[in-house]
């Protein structure tokens, strides 16, 4: 099982899911409070597992209504992907994979380990 792990920075509050073998999956943006920083958390429960995924990277993609996962590529030439919800806001988003396909399996990830996550403040 998956947990989000919500901790304090610098600037905010911010999460990060992980998967059972403790990676970070996806991260959120900086929150100004817990409230909010939860409120992102219950958003990536609700759009990740119904989320379409819209491959930005193949040519002539086909664009996706929210909420939905957008594949894209970086500066560094890494595949990405970021969640957006229902309303389009980004609501997380993962790291650098060198191919499509590990960024694909990090989606799945996401889908598979958001829906059953136990929440965590450090």
């Amino acid at each position: 099982m998956g947990k989000f792990l919500i901790k304090k920075t610098n600037t905010g509050i911010k999460f990060d899911l992980k998967a059972n073998n403790g990676e970070v999956i996806a991260t959120s943006q900086v929150y100004k409070s817990l409230a909010t920083c939860k409120n992102g958390v219950a958003s990536v429960i609700k759009n990740a597992p119904e989320a379409n995924v819209e491959n930005q990277t193949a040519e002539g993609f086909i664009k996706e209504k929210c909420p939905k996962f957008e594949i894209y590529k970086d500066k560094a030439g890494e595949f990405r992907f970021r969640l957006k919800a229902s309303n389009g806001q980004i609501i997380a988003v993962s790291e650098g994979y060198k191919t499509l396909q590990k960024c694909k399996n990090g989606i799945a990830s996401v889908k598979k380990n958001s829906v059953s996550a136990k929440i965590v403040e450090e």
